[in-house]
């Protein structure tokens, strides 16, 4: 009988294709929540490997998913919307049977392309000068598979890479197979990868199950293109930290701890300046204007965007929120809110989303600001609730000020003209209007509109009565 002609490859020639293993439960992280959806900088670490892979172009993306898998894929498109403009395929391992199964669940879809990076989605210090490399490396090496490998003072729980005497890439031990010797070995596999699609496929079919789980172990694959010839190289990744993988809360502490770094040098380099960048905390998504100064126990989050010449801090929570040039918030708490140019807020204030707050507004300490806007230079100084309400320019809202918006059913709003003075003490129950210039006098409930210009008292006339 003749021999069957191999299959012609429907690969295009030179075409990359990127595969993301995200599919393992991560019992060690303890959690109901997949392990690649734990927040890394703000940001789902899954993300960062999504940026990465569309970052090298490829003809396309691979997620393989399994734990909770519908969760993951609608994280994952939801994530992705908007900036990924690459088409993304997602890949069901049905049974947790490893690395090595995970790429066999995903040959129909590898089968596209010549080269794959296969990388894990636990690793979100990767950069993509460093993935960039390992792809240059192993096209001018002309090799079958090139892993990333980086050297680490303390190796602990990573697979160790032996090499022939000459250098050549024999194998990946992991650490509870190795022998002492192999152990003492500093050298590790980060899990990162780039193959040639033809002998990786051949070699993961080939590759026998281990272990009570009976898992599929993609270093055996290694071996395996080795022994038919094949040629396995390492690219050394130059920052070891880049190839430090998430497991534990403890992994996932620190690899916070270095992307926070990263993400204040950042800014330092662009002409912010940080007092002590070791109790900062800022997300990757934070941007902050030249000549900005960031004081101690400052958190930033989310998508907040400070201006220029800005003071914040110290011990100030920020989410979400755009500030303008020349602002300053000190001690206080914002989130969802946008606040204009030189408007300054705190200590201890607490601005709520769907705030508008000046230009130069003033929002003061203990003051509590929900769903409103604070007009071009008003004020609201101290002990004040400001719920539901629109306030024109030059208002003084006095001490203990409420909007009572909450009729125990709806929301009503408060309406406050310019340069209208509101006394210490006063209760607006909504729905009110407070006309242009008008005062109103301290310890008054205001339930009805308030003309222009206007004095309203509401309050019960003093009598002094002897005993």
């Amino acid at each position: 009988m003749k021999p069957q002609p191999k299959a012609k490859s429907s690969a295009k020639p030179g075409s990359l294709g990127v595969l993301i293993l995200a599919a393992g439960e991560g019992t060690r992280m303890e959690s109901n929540v997949p392990k690649v959806l734990h927040p890394v900088g703000g940001r789902p670490m899954l993300f960062y490997g999504l940026r990465l892979a569309n970052a090298l172009k490829p003809a396309g993306i691979g997620v393989v998913i399994g734990h909770q898998a519908d969760l993951v894929q609608k994280e994952v498109e939801a994530m992705c919307k908007g900036w990924l403009n690459r088409p993304i395929t997602f890949i069901r391992q049905k049974h947790p049977t490893g690395s090595g199964g995970a790429v066999l669940e995903a040959i129909p879809f590898l089968k596209k392309f010549q080269t794959a990076v296969v990388a894990c989605g636990d690793t979100p210090l990767l950069t993509f000068e460093t993935v960039y490399a390992l792809v240059n490396t192993h096209r001018e090496q002309k090799g079958q598979v090139t892993l990333l490998t980086a050297r680490l003072a303390t190796p602990k729980g990573y697979g160790r890479v032996v090499r022939s005497p000459l250098g050549e890439v024999l194998r990946i031990v992991e650490e509870n197979e190795a022998t002492p010797k192999e152990a003492a070995i500093t050298e590790i596999n980060s899990g990162t990868y780039c193959f040639e699609v033809a002998p990786l496929l051949e070699a993961v079919k080939g590759i026998e199950p281990q272990g009570p789980k009976k898992e599929i172990y993609l270093t055996a694959a290694l071996e395996l293109v080795r022994q038919k010839g094949g040629r396995v190289n390492a690219h050394v990744c130059g920052n070891a930290e880049e190839s430090l993988g998430v497991n534990t809360r403890v992994q996932l502490a620190h690899v916070e701890r270095v992307l926070n770094r990263r993400c204040l040098e950042r800014l330092m380099l662009s002409g912010v300046t940080i007092v002590d960048p070791s109790h900062t905390y800022v997300d990757a998504d934070v941007e902050i204007g030249q000549d900005s100064i960031v004081l101690p126990g400052t958190i930033l989050k989310g998508k907040t965007q400070i201006g220029r010449s800005c003071h914040i801090g110290p011990f100030t929570y920020i989410e979400d929120t755009a500030l303008g040039n020349g602002c300053e918030v000190r001690n206080s708490y914002v989130a969802g809110a946008r606040i204009l140019e030189k408007t300054t807020i705190g200590p201890y204030a607490h601005v709520r989303p769907g705030t508008v707050a000046g230009p130069r507004a003033r929002i003061g300490n203990f003051t509590e600001i929900k769903a409103a806007r604070i007009g071009f230079g008003s004020k609201v100084p101290h002990l004040s609730y400001i719920g539901d309400a629109d306030i024109a320019e030059d208002v003084n809202v006095g001490a203990g000020t409420i909007t009572c918006n909450y009729d125990g059913v709806e929301k009503h709003k408060t309406v406050i003209g310019a340069k209208a003075f509101i006394g210490s003490n006063v209760n607006l129950v909504a729905p009110v209007k407070v006309g242009r210039g008008a005062k109103i006098g301290a310890g008054s409930t205001i339930t009805e509109d308030v003309p222009e210009g206007a004095l309203a008292i509401a309050r019960a006339r003093q009598e002094n009565k002897s005993k």
